[in-house]
């Protein structure tokens, strides 16, 4: 059953119970543990629930997301679990809240099966660097899944649960989904409340949602959007019903990025399936254009300059006196500091808080992080214009299929390199969606990036399932 629609019939037909669909999910999070994939199976949580819901459903009582069985990436909290962001500093810290988003889930409903490993803080592109050990993608041949949201996509790609919370910063969701084969979507920034999401970079940080199709998607966006008390930089925009707007035909107007298909670090197999999805898009009566996009060579620079900075400001906070790891070797105020954050934190995220301590410095204010914020505009502004002429902008999702694990652990620039397309929208707080787009000359998954105007989530889903039905 791959469908949240599939289950829920399955279940009022008798042919089946939550209980057994979550024994299902279990059984196969035990089969393929040398995955990796969760830090935490809530496994006696998830039947109990299960049971209750089986009887709401017999009573005609269940929210709209019974039969739903999510993982959480470990980012994201969940009250009286833990919470770790795959991250030695909050060893044994749990978490006192739930965040908006697992809180409206869990009142539809949905049942949450585990917390998924993820790269530290969220920072990373192929979740080798999650202090619990790396995530293998369930393709095989020892390949990274994409990061940082890797354990969330290897749940859904291996059927461990029917969908993930994970979070994107420049690519956590859409770029994990394309290397496992999936679907991801970033929405608007701001259209998700970020209140018990653990911050990275909080200009930029969004909830998003991995699943292996648009409509289940669209369901669990539905749910957990919308205003919230707890976020202040929340939108206030109503939730349109996203799932109930699938479906259509009409002729859209789509513009691709020149650029984007002309990198150098593209690989081959995947332009020629972009380009092929070109054709097919114009062969079915929708206006494609190629345009030129002069600051796309900004975006990856001014991503990494403003997430460093914001990054080195958030986890200040993880200090060894109020919670989480606190250094065994700190004989006084100053030294339980150093020792705690040097020996709590991994290498990658020690290399960004540098990063964004250097350009934050009175010295290299100006130069770096006022410039960065200056450049994010002039993206921001150009894509929105460029997004009041055209309906969606298309790219690949990333320049390469699934790499192997330790290819590029020693070259952190190369790694970067890996949210090449992903950034932009990012940058921008634009909504973005991947979806699958046919699989390279060696059988590894491509991915398809469709990018929408703001707050354009509901004909993102629908372009988006007309280009997976196709």
């Amino acid at each position: 059953m791959k469908s949240l629609a599939a289950i829920q019939s399955a279940i009022k037909s008798g042919e089946t119970t939550l209980v057994q669909v979550v024994d299902y999910y279990l059984d196969n999070i035990e089969k393929q543990k040398d995955l990796n994939v969760f830090l935490e199976v809530f496994a006696n949580d998830a039947k109990s629930k299960a049971a209750i819901i089986d009887q709401k459903i017999k009573s005609g009582t269940a929210g709209k997301l019974a039969g739903m069985v999510i993982s959480i990436k470990d980012i994201i909290c969940y009250q009286d679990h833990k919470a770790q962001a795959g991250s030695k500093i909050l060893e044994g810290f749990t978490s006192q809240i739930s965040s908006t988003a697992v809180e409206r889930a869990l009142q539809e409903d949905a049942i949450i099966i585990g917390r998924a490993n993820c790269d530290e803080f969220g920072m990373g592109s192929s979740n080798e660097n999650s202090a619990y050990g790396s995530v293998l993608n369930g393709i095989g041949e020892n390949r990274v899944p994409g990061g940082s949201s890797g354990g969330s996509a290897v749940s859904v790609q291996m059927d461990m649960c029917l969908a993930s919370l994970g979070s994107d910063t420049g690519g956590s969701v859409r770029q994990p989904a394309a290397f496992c084969g999936i679907v991801g979507f970033k929405p608007t920034y701001s259209r998700i409340s970020r209140h018990g999401l653990i911050a990275y970079a909080s200009s930029f940080d969004t909830i998003g949602v991995l699943s292996k199709n648009v409509e289940d998607c669209a369901s669990l966006m539905e749910v957990i959007s919308g205003k919230d008390d707890f976020d202040s930089t929340v939108s206030q925009k109503d939730v349109p019903a996203y799932s109930k707007s699938l479906v259509n035909s009409k002729q859209y107007k789509i513009a691709y990025i020149k650029d984007t298909l002309q990198n150098p670090g593209l690989s081959a197999d995947i332009k020629a399936n972009t380009l092929n999805k070109i054709e097919q898009l114009k062969s079915q009566g929708h206006l494609v254009e190629p345009v030129d996009f002069p600051l796309m060579k900004y975006a990856l620079p001014t991503y990494y300059i403003l997430i460093t900075a914001e990054a080195s400001s958030n986890l200040s906070r993880f200090d060894g006196v109020k919670y989480g790891y606190r250094s065994p070797n700190g004989h006084n105020l100053e030294t339980m500091y150093k020792k705690t954050r040097s020996e709590g934190f991994g290498e990658e995220v020690k290399r960004r808080i540098m990063l964004g301590t250097f350009v934050l410095s009175a010295s290299y204010y100006d130069a770096y992080y006022t410039k960065a914020q200056k450049v994010r505009r002039l993206i921001k502004n150009k894509l929105e214009e460029l997004l009041t002429q055209y309906d969606f902008v298309v790219m690949p999702t990333t320049p390469t299929t699934a790499f192997k694990m330790g290819e590029r652990s020693n070259n952190p620039l190369e790694m970067y390199l890996a949210d090449l397309f992903t950034v932009q929208a990012s940058v921008a707080g634009l909504p973005a969606i991947s979806i699958p787009n046919g699989k390279d000359s060696s059988g590894l998954p491509v991915g398809l990036q469709v990018m929408g105007n703001f707050f354009s989530e509901e004909n993102l889903f629908s372009f988006s399932k007309q280009l997976m039905d196709n």
